[in-house]
């Protein structure tokens, strides 16, 4: 159950840059495919405000694939946790404000790593 959770956290890392790089450099040019509903115009409007998402994306990214390189099972449960908790949040936020969406693409998969995770048997340390 923990390496499961582990890969589905990389994943996850995996589609934040992926975002963070949508959002920072190909807003105008990926920004309308994705959002059809937005009026065309925007994208030009909000190519800063955009890259300011993308910095926070990439912040997610940054701390999950963190979790991965920690060695301490309790700290990178720990690690890993704070930063999926922040990925749902981002994805609450973004279906209250944006699409339902986003929900489904940002904050379940991250619920369903989370749960996995604290699922995980944890290893006891020989004191």
């Amino acid at each position: 159950m923990r390496i499961l959770a582990l890969v589905l956290i990389a994943l996850i890392a995996a589609l934040h840059v992926y975002i963070a790089y949508f959002e920072i450099f190909a807003w105008e040019v990926t920004g309308p495919r994705v959002f059809a509903s937005f009026p065309p115009e925007l994208f030009s409007q909000t190519t800063a405000i955009a890259a300011n998402q993308g910095v926070y994306n990439a912040f997610l990214a940054t701390g999950l694939l963190w979790a991965l390189l920690i060695r301490d099972d309790v700290w990178q449960r720990n690690v890993a946790t704070c930063f999926l908790l922040f990925v749902i949040a981002a994805g609450l936020m973004g279906m209250a404000t944006v699409s339902i969406r986003i929900f489904f693409v940002q904050s379940v998969p991250a619920l369903i790593a989370l749960i996995l995770l604290l699922l995980a048997p944890r290893k006891t340390a020989i004191v």
